[in-house]
């Protein structure tokens, strides 16, 4: 009988870990999606809530920062007919304690000066929980296709 109830404890224990773990990969994920979302909305200021501080983004071969990312997605971004559909495709979420990091397909169908561009990329986002929130540290972008 106690092996019963034993084995039943255990169950029950791995499926509570394994619901928190798909929940914490739902949090990163969102994180990631929130990030891209604040920059099809040209919102700094949500923008920064998804970002550490530090954050390194690799993209064309360049590293920027935050105020980089900011100046080229959002300052330089004036045209008034911008729009930014994004769709991510997650391919694999790790988390490890504090620090997670995502891969992820990236599509985007970008509108601006009444030019319409499809742009795709395969990205992966290192990203570390600060206060309990998911925040993005590093991201690496390898352009697939542009037209």
């Amino acid at each position: 009988m106690k092996k019963i109830q034993l084995f039943g404890i255990a169950i029950l224990f791995t499926a509570l870990l394994q619901a928190q773990s798909n929940q914490t990969q739902q949090a990163v994920q969102q994180t990631v999606t929130k990030l891209f979302d604040a920059l099809s909305n040209r919102d700094s200021v949500s923008l920064k809530q998804y970002c550490a501080d530090d954050i390194s983004l690799y993209e064309y071969g360049m590293a920027w920062n935050l105020d980089t990312l900011i100046n080229r997605a959002i300052t330089l971004n004036t045209a008034t007919d911008f729009k930014r559909i994004d769709t991510l495709d997650f391919i694999n979420t790790t988390i490890d304690k504090n620090v997670a990091w995502t891969t992820y397909n990236l599509s985007s169908e970008i509108t601006k000066d009444g030019k319409q561009t499809s742009v795709k990329w395969l990205e992966t986002v290192i990203v570390v929980n600060e206060r309990n929130k998911w925040k993005v540290k590093v991201l690496h972008s390898s352009l697939i296709k542009r037209n």
